[in-house]
């Protein structure tokens, strides 16, 4: 739906709230995001989790829950989903006797590696009506709001 299109105006317009527009488009997104991923066997915080060990290995469970957006206890859940699939493994971490870090295994980078250009080919496809100027600008208006919200 436009912008411009009927009750969509008057949801997602000027005086719409923007945080329910955001929280509609994320929740279009993932789950076609989620189609995506099911082929993997992965869900959308599972890949999201390799995701950040692919970039930052060795986070800690409360890492991993504060990146995703959930509770430790419901990363905690899904990192030992990941890990009794042998795609992460945990270590003791090296100063924090209570925290252990989290790595991807051999497994978990190659199935991400798999997984990654699915997910990027979705999100073309979903951004394939917006000009490379508005997919710059949304970026940034991200960045810039993730920032001020403090993550």
């Amino acid at each position: 739906m436009s912008f411009s299109e009927g009750s969509g105006s008057d949801k997602w317009g000027d005086d719409g709230v923007i945080s329910f527009a955001v929280r509609h488009v994320w929740l279009g997104m993932r789950a076609a995001i989620e189609d995506e991923l099911a082929e993997f066997g992965l869900t959308v915080p599972q890949f999201a989790t390799l995701t950040m060990l692919d970039s930052t290995p060795g986070l800690s469970v409360a890492e991993v829950a504060r990146l995703c957006g959930s509770t430790r206890q419901s990363a905690t859940e899904m990192v030992a989903g990941l890990e009794s699939h042998g795609l992460v493994e945990r270590s003791p971490h090296p100063t924090d006797r209570r925290a252990h870090q989290v790595h991807a295994t051999e497994a978990g980078r190659e199935l991400y590696r798999k997984a990654r250009p699915a997910v990027r080919s979705r999100e073309e496809q979903l951004e394939s009506g917006l000009s490379p100027e508005v997919r710059r600008a949304a970026r940034e208006w991200m960045a810039v709001l993730a920032a001020a919200c403090g993550a």
